[in-house]
């Protein structure tokens, strides 16, 4: 196994001088070296081919016990330096100062055909940043994110990616609702990649602490090395990258409110200043079109972080990084002008996405109308999501009048769509048919444009709880079967057809399909 190592994090930023493994806070220092926790007795359970082949890998360096070594934690790389990275956060709004990689550990960098992947273990042990935890993963947390990651990825929405899914052989302690209730789960690793995993909270924690020095030192080293087409540092390019983690972010967050789904814990350490998707927790995906849903249990009451919230947020957190990195800059209109334009194209963008899942290609005055209407109705009764957007691609405008036989498959309780309901939705579609006489494009061509934006498939939560009971029992079927089909959610693959449902009865008040914790 050879991979092309190209460590920068942990050699161009400054180090934690303290090297025990002890809780504390780490001043002046970017990260501190960790050695992973040796696995009793691992067990790779599942492998993505494709980041393999990124990285540069074989499947039959997959096979190896080498990789199962590297990849568990039980041996380090020759040349690298495993590290723990420090930063802060805000946490449901509130600043909770130093929280850093808890249980993630950084393994190296490695280049590959011009792409830089950094490779790090989720569930590998304590750090200087666990706090009271312990730094170790369970197999569902796990399989939650190795299979969302990659299904991700396929959406097309930007995301940390996943290379592997291993079982530590050890049991871990763990109170999945916070009831008092713990129990010993199985214990897994995931290795998780993405050109960086920098967060908000990297710069937030130098700007808390007034060390600007520090500060100024990351956020050169982030534009030398993942926005260097903006230039050389300067008051400009800093004003510049924050323009562009901005418009990232924002057309990250455009993309989960297209497929309904809902992070769960958008927090500002667990924002990527790439703009990309990273740490799933108890995030979840929308059943019934809901834009008051959360997944989150501790965040049931106030509901911070629920689908319909998920753009505010965005520009929430996004006004948080401004505040750090305002003192390399020292002029608040720039970045005013740029939140700002934030909240303009947050509007723009969200009228043509729905635009798009409606089969719409020109743009029209009354759109948002139309928009508004359907968005009102949904919210009439428990309709669900994947299944009505897929579904109406197969709308006819000659056929308006038989609108609701095309979707009734998305209602959970059609005997409720009567009455005015059922009045409104007729009107609907009627409006909906003559919307559609203004575009030049067939009901064919409509239908194959409307399937490359509303996928057919996504990881509901019932089906990953199912691929994670059936693991627990040692069968890694269902884990393989769900992966490769989510490689290609917008196709019918009919032979798949079993996952094109709405989630079932039982699904609707279990722990896993419909409540998650933040230990999810």
């Amino acid at each position: 196994m050879k991979l092309n190592i190209q460590d920068k994090f942990n050699k161009k930023l400054p180090a934690d001088p303290v090297l025990e493994n002890t809780r504390r806070q780490v001043k002046k220092a970017c990260f501190s070296y960790v050695t992973p926790k040796k696995t009793s007795n691992p067990e790779l359970l599942h492998v993505s081919p494709e980041m393999l082949k990124n990285i540069g890998l074989s499947e039959a360096d997959a096979k190896s016990d080498h990789f199962l070594n590297v990849f568990t934690g039980n041996e380090v790389l020759n040349n690298t330096k495993p590290y723990a990275m420090c930063y802060g956060g805000h946490q449901f709004g509130n600043w909770a100062g130093q929280l850093g990689d808890g249980r993630a550990i950084n393994l190296c960098e490695v280049e590959h055909n011009n792409q830089n992947w950094a490779l790090q273990l989720k569930g590998a042990g304590e750090t200087p940043y666990s706090r009271t935890a312990d730094g170790l993963a369970v197999l569902r947390s796990s399989i939650r994110e190795y299979l969302c990651s990659e299904a991700m990825f396929h959406l097309g929405i930007p995301t940390t990616r996943a290379l592997s899914l291993v079982l530590s052989g050890d049991n871990v302690l763990r109170d999945v609702m916070y009831d008092g209730n713990s129990a010993y789960e199985k214990g897994a690793i995931v290795c998780r990649t993405a050109e960086s995993f920098l967060r908000f909270g990297n710069f937030q924690i130098f700007a808390s602490r007034q060390d600007d020095e520090n500060l100024k030192g990351l956020v050169d080293y982030t534009i030398k090395h993942h926005f260097a087409h903006l230039g050389k540092p300067s008051k400009e390019t800093y004003i510049a990258f924050f323009k562009e983690v901005s418009e990232r972010t924002l057309n990250m967050i455009i993309h989960w409110q297209r497929v309904g789904f809902v992070h769960g814990v958008m927090n500002t350490d667990n924002m990527s200043i790439l703009g990309l998707t990273i740490d799933y927790g108890p995030y979840g995906w929308l059943e019934g079109y809901e834009y008051g849903w959360t997944p989150n249990t501790t965040d049931r009451e106030n509901k911070r972080y629920r689908y319909g919230n998920q753009p505010n947020i965005g520009l929430w957190n996004l006004l948080q990084l401004a505040n750090a990195i305002y003192p390399l800059v020292e002029e608040a209109e720039p970045f005013e002008a740029i939140l700002n334009q934030y909240k303009t194209d947050f509007e723009d963008k969200l009228l043509n996405m729905m635009r798009s899942k409606l089969g719409f290609h020109n743009e029209y005055e009354n759109d948002q109308k139309l928009i508004l209407e359907l968005e009102d109705i949904l919210h009439q009764t428990e309709t669900d999501m994947t299944i009505f957007f897929r579904n109406l691609s197969n709308f006819k405008i000659e056929k308006a009048s038989e609108g609701l036989k095309v979707i009734q498959n998305a209602f959970y309780k059609p005997e409720e769509v009567i009455g005015n309901i059922e009045k409104r939705w007729n009107d609907w579609f009627e409006n909906y048919a003559e919307r559609l006489k203004k575009e030049t494009v067939s009901d064919e061509e409509r239908k194959e444009h409307m399937n490359t934006v509303n996928p057919k498939y996504v990881l509901r939560n019932y089906m990953a709880q199912l691929a994670i009971d059936d693991a627990d029992k040692g069968d890694c079927k269902l884990i393989d079967e769900l992966f490769q089909m989510l490689k290609k959610p917008y196709d019918e693959q009919l032979e798949y057809e079993k996952w094109f449902v709405k989630r079932p009865d039982w699904a609707r008040d279990k722990v896993g399909c419909s409540m998650l914790s933040c230990s999810s």
